[in-house]
């Protein structure tokens, strides 16, 4: 916990664009959290939402009772992983879902498909029996 006695989470640092390997830890980190894995479960369910709105759906659907401030600092780590983008109209800021980053993370570990698996099965058996 640094000095002002805040958590770290209000100090999340920017993501460079530039490092592929900052982004995904970024993106590690946001989704490590079951607090924020609710927030993009929401934003799944209705893009666009404002902070009041995302805190109340969290409230009722999920038991997550935490203040503005705390859901405010869980959307800009969402937002440092490029999960989420937000805009500003007034004095109101809306949220939406960006899979985009989850995209890339697949492209980098694509999952084979069953015929695939079932192949390579075949061969690891062999070759051990």
């Amino acid at each position: 916990m640094p000095l002002t006695g805040k958590p770290v989470l209000a100090y999340s640092k920017p993501v460079s664009r530039d490092n592929r390997r900052d982004v995904m830890d970024e993106l590690y980190r946001a989704i490590a959290d079951p607090t924020r894995r609710a927030i993009l479960d929401e934003l799944v369910d209705r893009d666009g939402q404002s902070l009041f709105e995302l805190c109340a759906r969290l409230a009722m659907k999920h038991g997550i009772s935490l203040t503005r401030q705390a859901i405010s600092q869980h959307l800009q780590v969402l937002e440092a992983a490029r999960l989420v983008e937000s805009r500003k109209e007034g004095r109101y800021k809306f949220h939406w879902f960006n899979r985009a980053p989850l995209a890339e993370l697949a492209e980098r570990w694509p999952i084979a498909d069953e015929e695939d698996a079932h192949a390579e099965n075949k061969r690891d058996k062999r070759a051990g029996g």
